[in-house]
């Protein structure tokens, strides 16, 4: 009877360590079967974001002086410049080496102003920039092509010091609608010709050069970007300046 019971108790402990064994091996094989599935669950990438077009040499040249990019400082602005193609008064494409729009940082902040005025007045109208600062080289191209002829009055000569754009404080603009449509002004951006002047818009809307719609767009334009620290130009309804001639010339430096 001892005997049997010896070989009872031998038998069972012997069938629990074969379960404790077979139990680890399942334990086992199911945590490598985790990591098998784990490995191989493919891992879903990343959404690609669109890229943006690399810089141009003349932007990186414009960053290190210090000037600022308009569709960095705020993506609500909207860019698209005019000398980067040919249908301008040139009829010449002007900025081979630049599709950036660059300000001095002072012009900047008031043109941030301007489009924060313009949102307050109509939430969905925003700013359009066609021209913003503009290098002296480029200038001299610009100024070969008009002088001798009857347009070089609306052109700064270089050797007289060039323009606003040159320090990157001027800025050529308009207002986009809701739709991201250009109001109407009454002449094109870059119309060189008296019904682009602001001195004398009641007669041109007397005259019907421009209808009165087209003037309070021009009105608009001028209220928030006066107010934002900017003066018109006479001649060209799009053109601000961020100070006299004068300021620049004393205060910052131009553009080569």
């Amino acid at each position: 009877m001892k005997y049997i019971l010896f070989f009872y108790i031998l038998f069972s402990l012997s069938g629990c360590r074969q379960q404790q064994h077979s139990a680890q091996e399942t334990t086992a094989g199911d945590s490598r079967n985790d990591e098998q599935t784990i490995t191989s669950t493919p891992v879903q990438e990343e959404e690609e974001k669109p890229s943006l077009p690399a810089k141009s040499r003349m932007a990186h040249y414009l960053d290190s002086l210090g000037f600022i990019n308009i569709a960095e400082a705020d993506s609500t602005i909207a860019i698209e410049l005019m000398y980067t193609r040919a249908d301008n008064f040139t009829g010449q494409i002007l900025y081979n080496d630049l599709h950036e729009a660059y300000l001095h940082p002072d012009a900047m902040e008031s043109l941030i102003k301007a489009q924060q005025l313009l949102k307050e007045l109509h939430p969905g109208y925003s700013l359009i920039v066609y021209d913003a600062a503009r290098p002296m080289s480029i200038q001299q191209t610009l100024w070969n092509i008009v002088k001798g002829t009857s347009k070089y009055i609306y052109v700064s000569n270089p050797a007289h010091g060039g323009g606003l754009h040159n320090y990157g404080l001027a800025v050529d603009l308009s207002i986009l609608d809701e739709n991201g449509i250009p109001l109407s002004m009454g002449t094109p951006v870059d119309y060189l010709g008296k019904e682009a002047h602001i001195t004398q818009e009641e007669q041109l809307v007397k005259s019907g050069k421009i209808t009165a719609r087209e003037r309070n767009n021009r009105l608009l334009l001028r209220q928030v970007m006066k107010k934002a620290g900017f003066r018109p130009l006479p001649s060209e309804w799009w053109h601000f300046n961020r100070c006299s001639r004068q300021t620049a010339k004393e205060k910052y430096q131009v553009i080569p």
